[in-house]
């Protein structure tokens, strides 16, 4: 769906004090599910500290150990964040494409290893009969990134309103840079091919397939997809380069030929309905699951669409489902156990770095098993 853009309340300056005060205050007023020991004082820290504005939610299997939100989603209003405030989930966008893609696969619609030209016959030859959608979804296309080159040179592509035909026309037609399935590079231009492809092969827009496969099934509430500035989604969390000493927004529009790519967004409590419901087998056979989290490329732990990593907490080393997204000010975490269910998702929307959110991510997991 196409979205317009809103106007916005000048943001008023607060001294640094103030708004740490501020912060404090804010994030008291919201009740935190604390049947994770560990983890109020862990998170009340690193708040304090760090002077991290978001949401935080651990948990274990479809059980909520500890839930809270910290400062604000619109600094002009002082609006308040909470595990239901939806946020742009950046790069998380892929997985729910690649989960999109895995359901059609399952159905008999798409196959992953079929030359594109199958699905696309109007697309250069010499490329379509080599690539593949797992070429595309791994990553390892050889496809240029010519959506990202062209953002750089002019920022107002983010604002084009171009049909997906054209969009891969101007983007996603280089020659390839390798042999696909030789190399990695991460490259925006490869999933608005397989937009396209969905999109032709179904006949469907694809926010319809995302509402469709996954959203209303699992009775999603504030999770969705938007294109253009994602302030026109109700309650959506503002995205600041700072809040401090005066906020400065910093938003990026995403057109509706880059949906797959960042034009997911959703709350923490629907990511982790989204974790308990995907593990589950509420969405996939065990089959696509099994395929979905295998990993294609191992130097960069990359499977379809997103990570899966090992990692060692509660003394035991765990394969862990490890999706991270970025876009403006928005930064979003999701790791889940794939053995045991535990499941760390945090959201912030102030440019906050993203080390420090890993470093946050890890000492909330390893606490989840004390």
């Amino acid at each position: 769906m196409n979205v317009l853009s809103r106007s916005r309340k000048r943001a008023h300056p607060r001294a640094p004090w103030r708004t740490a005060l501020w912060l404090m205050a804010l994030s008291m007023t919201f009740p935190a599910w604390a049947d994770c020991g560990d983890c109020a004082a862990i998170v009340r820290r690193f708040v304090a500290e760090e002077g991290f504005n978001g949401v935080v939610l651990v948990g274990r299997g479809s059980h909520v150990d500890y839930s809270a939100g910290f400062g604000v989603a619109d600094a002009a209003t002082d609006r308040a964040l909470t595990a239901d405030t939806p946020f742009e989930s950046g790069s998380i966008s892929k997985w729910i494409a690649a989960i999109v893609v895995m359901r059609l696969v399952q159905q008999g619609q798409l196959a992953l290893d079929e030359p594109i030209s199958t699905y696309l016959p109007d697309y250069r030859r010499d490329n379509g009969d080599k690539l593949t959608l797992r070429n595309l979804m791994t990553h390892a296309s050889g496809l240029p990134n010519d959506m990202d080159d062209a953002i750089k040179r002019d920022p107002a592509t983010r604002t084009l309103s171009i049909d997906q035909a054209e969009a891969v026309r101007r983007f996603a037609s280089g020659d390839l840079r390798f042999e696909p399935g030789t190399e990695w590079d991460y490259s925006h231009s490869n999933w608005l091919l397989v937009k396209a492809i969905v999109e032709r092969t179904t006949g469907r827009d694809y926010a319809s397939l995302v509402d469709g496969y996954i959203v209303r099934p699992l009775a999603m509430r504030h999770s969705g997809t938007f294109s253009g500035p994602s302030l026109a989604v109700p309650g959506m969390a503002h995205g600041y380069r700072k809040l401090t000493p005066q906020a400065e927004p910093l938003d990026k529009p995403s057109p509706n030929f880059m949906m797959l790519a960042g034009g997911f967004y959703a709350s923490a409590n629907d990511l982790f309905t989204l974790a308990n419901g995907l593990f589950s087998g509420k969405v996939l056979s065990p089959e696509s699951m099994r395929i979905l989290m295998t990993v294609e490329r191992p130097a960069q732990h990359y499977a379809l669409g997103g990570r899966t990593k090992t990692l060692s907490f509660g003394g035991k080393e765990h394969p862990v489902a490890w999706e991270y997204g970025s876009n403006g000010g928005f930064r979003m975490l999701v790791w889940r156990t794939i053995d045991d269910g535990h499941t760390v998702i945090l959201m912030n929307n102030t440019s906050f770095d993203h080390m420090k959110i890993g470093g946050l991510a890890t000492a909330l997991m390893e606490a989840s098993y004390r």
